[in-house]
């Protein structure tokens, strides 16, 4: 007989404890994880259609830099708790004044999000395509969902500072259990408030009264968190008669007249109960078209995000979100003069955010990822001792049949059953490269006598060259797949990875890349006029993309006439290093302040830089389905 979740809690708290306490212990050794910096945001998006203007101001990278990163944000936890040196982070243990978090509901939903591009048909209507956002569905249920959140949560306990407050906010389907965890972490002396955030919507013929609160629960690190009391404006001032306690009772205050003594009250204190109907209070939910809507399903208004903010922290407190989502959190602690943190491991947050900061005109912020992602999730996963152990299920689950270990001692090698096509699966370790491409073409000759037609390389992580070296190799009978990022995450979710074969899941996606015209550079004197033109935009295989078979259709009508229209936005280091990329420039769609197309970015930039000799631009690209696409040019 199962055990309920009453029973298994205490056995998830310990499990949670002890996955805390190793990632605590690993912080100081060599194998502590890094941050990779992908890209480093000097908000000056195009205004005009042709950007004329001066690059940003040079950013000092030895202060303090907001950041926005990609990754499970368990291994992101990790990697701010250890420190990043090479971006002048130190570690932020007992750094953070204000965590808040908008985590899965567990509501056994997937959330899905809209992607609007141009009329593709006859009619020229809008072309709506739906991709998925991200999963509210757990393995074993709640028991997963709160194992999942038992481990992260002590971890966030570390992050706060002693002044520290933690928001949790989530609705009735986990907010007890919850509830429970955080008093065995923080203590139930740190319990602060339950709080909660009534609002209205459209009504649905319900079998019970409808559901419209979410709660969000409040604790503090210790007794004596920052807070400042949030008071609300009343309509109307109101008379109220000053009281005093006299032998344990409530007494009017007089004057030496013996005139009860009154004061004008013209506000009053916030109340643990936000409700948008009470005429005092401002906090509703974002209206269809209202002005900060992003178009992300969990969205939530900034004013919720404010009242937090004010009441507990202090202007240049660290703030922390760690699910982002639409980046609310981050976008009101820029207003609001305090340094954050936003994290989310679904790419259509990053996209979203990353827009909403450069639309904000946010000061700089560096767009960070987990360093050797795959290499983390492929030691945090258990799942294989060894990385030729994954290979193996990687080969099957793209349908080849893995060689003997001893034609491929590296068990990376497979073939396609009545085919002369050669695979290999690339370590999640590794960066496929322009050298991995040289070596599969030399396989292709050699291995089991050579006499292949072609050789798939399936990779995990890829160098910034890599789409111009499989155009390269392509003639050689290379051809380059991206093995899907989720992967390690669905084969921990399945006890056989069997299952995801026939669920038919899992698709391995081709390269994209980026075309550019030959650069303009005109000098004069000190300073020159650079002009990037966009030339193609090439996403080689739709079918890998999931989504429906209509979607797929628009998609390719797409492609065939507007493929540029897939760019979701570009941006220009004008002076790449071929290190960290330096965003000066960027344009994206609905940015509408350039030419009021809301579909299309523009794709000419003229930028006025100094002038010097053998310069290298990078050209960075993202698509619609947060696929990035890079294409450097030197000697300029």
């Amino acid at each position: 007989m199962s055990k309920s979740l009453v029973e298994e809690l205490p056995i998830i708290l310990k499990e949670g404890k002890t996955e805390a306490a190793k990632i605590l212990a690993r912080l100081s050794d060599d194998s502590r994880i890094s941050l990779q910096t992908n890209e480093l945001v000097l908000p000056a998006k195009d205004k005009s259609g042709i950007f004329a203007g001066t690059m940003p101001a040079v950013h000092d990278e030895t202060s303090w830099t907001n950041r926005l990163i990609y990754g499970d944000n368990l291994l992101v936890m990790q990697a701010l708790l250890a420190g990043d040196p090479a971006t002048a982070l130190p570690s932020l243990r007992g750094k953070v004044d204000l965590i808040y978090i908008d985590p899965p509901f567990d509501s056994k939903a997937d959330y899905r999000t809209n992607i609007t591009l141009p009329g593709a048909g006859i009619s020229q209507k809008p072309t709506i395509i739906e991709q998925f956002a991200y999963a509210d569905t757990w393995k074993d249920g709640t028991a997963s969902y709160l194992r999942m959140i038992c481990p992260r949560l002590i971890l966030m306990r570390e992050l706060l500072s002693e002044r520290g407050s933690i928001y949790v906010h989530l609705d009735w389907h986990v907010v007890h259990y919850v509830k429970i965890l955080l008093d065995e972490i923080f203590g139930k002396e740190c319990f602060r408030n339950e709080i909660i955030w009534a609002y209205s919507r459209w009504a649905n013929v319900s079998s019970v009264f409808q559901r419209m609160h979410d709660t969000i629960l409040l604790f503090s690190k210790n007794s004596f968190p920052i807070f400042h009391e949030q008071r609300i404006a009343l309509p109307e001032s109101r008379k109220r008669n000053l009281v005093q306690l006299i032998n344990g009772k409530k007494v009017s205050m007089r004057d030496e007249n013996g005139n009860v003594i009154y004061r004008e009250q013209t506000d009053k204190p916030v109340s643990d109960f936000w409700d948008e109907s009470d005429i005092f209070d401002d906090i509703f939910q974002i209206g269809k078209a209202g002005k900060e809507r992003v178009d992300y399903a969990t969205q939530k208004p900034e004013k919720l995000l404010e009242r937090i903010i004010k009441a507990s922290s202090n202007e240049n407190s660290i703030v922390l979100d760690l699910f982002g989502g639409s980046g609310t959190t981050a976008a009101v602690a820029e207003k609001l003069g305090r340094r954050w943190i936003s994290t989310d491991i679904g790419k259509p947050s990053i996209l979203v955010q990353r827009k909403r900061f450069i639309d904000n005109e946010a000061k700089p912020f560096l767009y960070q990822s987990v360093g050797d992602y795959q290499k983390e999730a492929f030691g945090n996963a258990n799942l294989f001792k060894r990385v030729g152990d994954l290979s193996q299920v990687v080969l099957q689950l793209y349908g080849a049949l893995p060689l003997t270990e001893e034609q491929a001692p590296a068990r990376n090698l497979g073939m396609i059953k009545d085919s002369r096509t050669l695979v290999l699966a690339d370590s999640p370790n590794k960066l496929t490269s322009a050298r991995t491409l040289k070596r599969a073409a030399e396989l292709k000759k050699t291995v089991c006598g050579g006499a292949w037609s072609k050789i798939v390389v399936l990779g995990w992580n890829f160098s910034h060259d890599i789409s111009q070296a499989a155009q390269l190799y392509k003639n050689e009978g290379v051809e380059v797949l991206v093995i899907p990022p989720d992967l390690l995450d669905k084969l921990s979710s399945k006890k056989d990875y069997k299952a995801l074969v026939e669920s038919k899941q899992i698709r391995f996606s081709s390269l994209q890349y980026l075309k550019v015209k030959p650069l303009r550079v005109e000098t004069d004197g000190e300073t020159s006029k650079l002009t990037v033109e966009l030339e193609n935009y090439v996403l080689l295989s739709p079918d890998n993309i999931p989504l429906d078979d209509k979607d797929k259709e628009k998609l390719r009508e797409i492609i065939a006439k507007d493929p540029l229209a897939l760019i979701e936005y570009w941006s220009i280091d004008p002076d790449f290093d071929g290190e960290m990329f330096r965003s000066k420039w960027q344009d994206y769609r609905g940015n509408t302040e350039n030419d009021s197309d809301a579909f299309h970015c523009v794709y000419t930039a003229t930028l006025s830089v100094p002038a010097k000799k053998n310069r290298k631009v990078c050209i960075k690209a993202v698509d619609v389905f947060g696929f990035e696409s890079v294409c450097v040019i030197e000697n300029l």
